[in-house]
């Protein structure tokens, strides 16, 4: 029984995330760089596969370098309860946003060294690889996982304002270091092309 009440919750939460962020937002957000990463790989087209990997990579950079470092110091100096109105509508949507960008951006990647030759053991894409992964654990062991848990504390009936202010901060931070190792993956790209 209580598995089942779970499972419902679980079910509830997804679908009021999935109704803050607006479905229209949510097909735009998945649909087109999706699209787009479908169409550069079936075209055979490199131009089209990098410049899907360059676009996703740079929305991807420039959101987490935006809330670590241009949004989180606002926030944190708002109070909790003007921050966690900010989460409501904030978190729904990077909910969808933030995978998407990362893993077309890292798909696109992994083609881009697979039909440009690149070996697998060269230091610089071991590298890239090993950033790649650090981000990947972080976003989905953390950042996701957080965003889904201030979700639930704000559909809650009591909703621990404090939490929810902690957690998003959090994840305004560990967005800034996201933005941190993406950028050192920008040098290690630079790097490998010249």
């Amino acid at each position: 029984m209580e598995l089942l009440l779970k499972e419902r919750t679980s079910a509830s939460v997804f679908s009021r995330i999935i109704e803050t962020a607006n479905p229209t937002f949510i097909a735009i957000a998945v649909l087109v760089p999706v699209g787009a990463l479908v169409y550069a790989v079936t075209s055979g087209s490199l131009l089209m596969l990098n410049y899907v990997h360059v676009m996703a990579g740079a929305l991807w950079t420039g959101i987490d370098l935006f809330m670590g470092f241009a949004l989180g110091p606002i926030l944190g100096s708002m109070d909790p309860r003007e921050r966690t109105a900010v989460f409501m509508r904030l978190m729904p949507r990077m909910t969808f946003l933030m995978p998407v960008l990362a893993g077309v951006t890292a798909t696109a990647g992994f083609q881009l060294t697979e039909h440009m030759g690149f070996s697998l053991v060269s230091p610089w894409i071991l590298a890239a690889l090993v950033v790649t992964a650090l981000l990947a654990v972080q976003g989905f062991a953390v950042l996701l996982p957080n965003e889904i848990r201030i979700f639930r504390e704000l559909l809650s009936d009591t909703p621990d304002v404090n939490r929810i202010s902690r957690l998003g901060m959090q994840n305004a931070k560990l967005g800034g270091v996201q933005g941190v190792f993406q950028l050192a993956i920008i040098f290690i790209m630079a790097t490998i092309r010249f």
